[in-house]
């Protein structure tokens, strides 16, 4: 128990120094309502680590958004997808505030940033306003919060970066206060023998390990024999006292009879480093089974900065007739721990399990480039896609490439060839490259067309395919009938989709003048405001033309009244 408490005190002390780097109680909060958790700094995400917190909105759009501090707006962004409507304001204390998902900005800067689109007749833009130009002071609103990019449900994503470096710190390290008394939650673990000579429990693959939750909150494991080098994974989430949400948690301790071997926290990370979670996780059992496993060990090709400890890359050499206490402390950023027990003896056991060895005739050297003809097409991967040597299996079907499996994470993008030599021109204007999902159904890749040549680059490794889309967008009236009178109406909605290769462009005018439609790919809607453009006609035409990714287009045209 005395051992227990010391540990709680030292994770408290660390947790203290963190916070004293950073500045206390000099930030307000963005939101006028308590801070409630939907994600935590340095969640595990697919191909990233998260670089905010994601604050619940009490799943409401259109909470006021407030400056945390006096400064400038020095980027504004709005895409369909990622952060959809964001907005950054440089603060000068030397540190970036980041709002995210937003639903819409304040007055001034919607303004502003209407004048762009106009200009630039695009709904998506980003643009860096001028030191100063918009000036920003503590408390006043920037914007409204909502449910746009890649959002799932309204929240509000909110950073904290240097202004010099850009890297993401955990906001919770700024003296926002989240109610959060419970310890971190054990879902798995597992065990890895890492060496050509280990085995783990008669096995030299990966095996689940068995534990039980003892009277002090602990857990104890069942008894590990093993040989060689090993490590060891977990998996495990976070939950605060006001939210369901299985967050992620803060900072991983692995210790070998009382020796720090591995340690890590989500304090801070760089952005040029994140896609490395895809060696920080056993990428391939996330692959089979959707679950992301922590490995206290460094693997290969693993250049995270994250560790504040590393001895032997956190693995444990174990020799024959020798004991070891391995103990995992997983913490949250409110101190609350988790402890995880690990007997471990040195035994050499009958192998059960041998390790699964499965060779193709293709050994791929990683930190070569490496090229495979397959007749109908070309794979190129550069130099250093992958992050180890492996043997890759790549098949030519029918009409599709076969490139190994959803198992091994690319780092960087590869290109993929495809001759369509053998279709005609007008054929080959309604071809594009697509990636097959679960289901055997197309996912437009973007392709590069040059004569007979078509080429993508992706990360995504699977089955490719020269699709056919030869069926125009989809359009719609939402909220309106033709020759309608419309006096008391807010807005216009118009659905739009594609089956197929998917929306590529739009555009949309009023009476022959170009109109802002704000596009939401998650409702497939196209919405046009009355209060962005005074209309002087009593009688309005409306055009959109919406175009998908082989270039078929539709054109939709419907009059309607409004005083």
């Amino acid at each position: 128990m005395r051992i227990f408490f010391l540990t709680l005190l030292l994770l408290f002390s660390i947790f203290a120094q963190s916070q004293k780097k950073y500045p206390q109680d000099i930030f307000s909060s963005p939101l006028d309502i308590p801070i409630v958790l939907a994600g935590t700094f340095g969640e595990l995400r697919s191909n990233h680590f998260h670089s905010g917190i994601d604050i619940k909105t009490q799943q409401r759009q259109g909470l006021p958004v407030y400056a945390i501090s006096d400064g400038t707006v020095t980027r504004i962004k709005i895409s369909i997808w990622g952060y959809g409507k964001v907005l950054y304001v440089a603060h000068p204390n030397g540190y970036t505030s980041v709002y995210a998902h937003l639903q819409k900005f304040s007055p001034e800067i919607e303004a502003y940033i209407r004048k762009v689109q106009y200009h630039k007749k695009s709904y998506e833009v980003e643009v860096f306003p001028n030191f100063g130009e918009l000036k920003i002071e503590k408390g006043s609103l920037l914007s409204y919060s909502g449910n746009t990019g890649g959002s799932s449900g309204p929240h509000l994503h909110f950073e904290i970066r240097s202004s010099i470096t850009e890297k993401p710190t955990n906001p919770l390290l700024y003296g926002y206060e989240v109610s959060d008394a419970t310890n971190p939650s054990l879902l798995g673990l597992y065990g890895y023998p890492l060496s050509d000579d280990s085995q783990l429990n008669q096995s030299k693959e990966k095996v689940q390990i068995n534990f039980t939750k003892q009277a002090d909150g602990s857990f104890l494991a069942d008894k590990v024999h093993a040989i060689g080098t090993i490590g060891f994974g977990f998996n495990a989430f976070d939950r605060q006292d006001l939210a369901a949400n299985k967050n992620g948690v803060y900072a991983v301790k692995q210790l070998v009879n009382g020796k720090v071997f591995s340690a890590y926290d989500f304090e801070t990370f760089s952005f040029t480093e994140t896609r490395y979670i895809n060696t920080f996780i056993d990428y391939a059992h996330l692959g089979k089974h959707k679950q992301r496993i922590q490995q206290c060990f460094k693997a290969p090709g693993n250049r995270l900065g994250i560790y504040t400890t590393l001895y032997n890359e956190g693995k444990i050499s174990v020799k024959d007739g020798l004991s070891y206490t391995v103990e995992i402390l997983i913490s949250d950023i409110a101190g609350n721990l988790t402890k995880v027990i690990i007997p471990v003896e040195g035994k050499r056991q009958k192998i059960k399990i041998e390790k699964e060895n499965v060779q193709t005739g293709n050994y791929l050297i990683a930190k070569k480039p490496n090229t495979y003809d397959l007749g109908i097409a070309q794979v190129y991967f550069p130099a250093n896609t992958f992050y180890e040597d492996f043997y890759i299996d790549i098949e030519k079907g029918k009409d599709t490439i076969t490139i190994h499996n959803n198992q091994v994470p690319a780092h960087r993008n590869f290109t993929i060839t495809f001759d369509t030599s053998r279709y005609s021109a007008e054929e080959r204007k309604q071809l594009y490259i697509a990636r097959l999902n679960r289901k055997m159904e197309p996912n437009y890749t973007t392709t590069y067309k040059r004569g007979t040549t078509f080429t993508a680059r992706t990360r995504n490794l699977g089955t490719y395919i020269l699709a056919k889309d030869t069926i125009a967008p989809k359009i719609s009236p939402k909220n309106f009938k033709e020759k309608q009178w419309l006096n008391n109406y807010r807005y216009l909605g118009v659905r739009i989709s594609d089956d197929l290769s998917g929306i590529d462009t739009y555009s949309a005018t009023l009476n022959g003048e170009w109109i802002l439609m704000e596009y939401e790919p998650k409702t497939k809607t196209l919405t046009y405001n009355f209060d962005d453009k005074i209309l002087d006609k009593k009688q309005c035409t409306l055009k959109v033309i919406v175009t998908d990714n082989v270039g078929n287009s539709s054109t939709f045209i419907s009059t309607f009244f409004r005083k």
